[in-house]
């Protein structure tokens, strides 16, 4: 795959939407090889942290992505693929097909906001296993408030769940 300075040279701009493209043609070529190269760790790792196991084989997937952004000035606030309080999930019953969305404002060193990366995370609840590739979204907004309602409009699913922080506050009190 090329590099990312090489990427925005070609398509002569340096802007979220090119960043959106580049960062999907690197899951595309490399979502499944992380999990065969890492099988071992993440299964590992599900068996130990359940849930984490997935931020694992993010950091592994993303690593590469960080190191070319910080390349050409640029970097993920938070890291890749977001923040996980302020993240939101749902799937189905059985909990095996789950999707998780998490964001991130791509600044330059400068620390002006080019626009906002959603990471889309499908995973299953029950074992380690990535039913489907992540998926990104670009979005020109870098407001939290601005992201929550632009992807509340593009998903009632979305606009539905409650973030991880809210969610979990409440699965707390429950205990009680």
């Amino acid at each position: 795959m090329e590099l990312l300075t090489e990427f925005v040279s070609a398509n002569q701009k340096t802007d979220i939407f090119t960043i959106g493209q580049y960062i999907e043609a690197h899951i595309n070529i490399n979502w499944e090889t992380v999990i065969q190269k890492h099988n071992d760790k993440l299964l590992r790792a599900f068996t130990k942290a359940g849930d984490m196991a997935y931020g694992v084989y993010l950091n592994f997937l993303f690593r590469p992505i960080h190191i070319q952004l910080k390349q050409v000035g640029l970097y993920p606030n938070p890291r890749f693929p977001g923040d996980f309080s302020i993240s939101r999930e749902w799937g189905n019953f059985e909990e095996t097909n789950q999707q998780r969305w998490m964001w991130s404002t791509i600044k330059s060193i400068e620390g002006d906001s080019l626009g906002t990366i959603v990471t889309i995370t499908f995973h299953d609840h029950n074992q380690f296993r990535i039913p489907q590739q992540p998926e990104i979204i670009a979005l020109a907004q870098n407001d939290t408030d601005a992201v929550v309602e632009v992807l509340s409009q593009f998903s009632t699913d979305f606009k539905n769940a409650r973030e991880f922080k809210i969610e979990y506050a409440e699965y707390l009190q429950s205990q009680n």
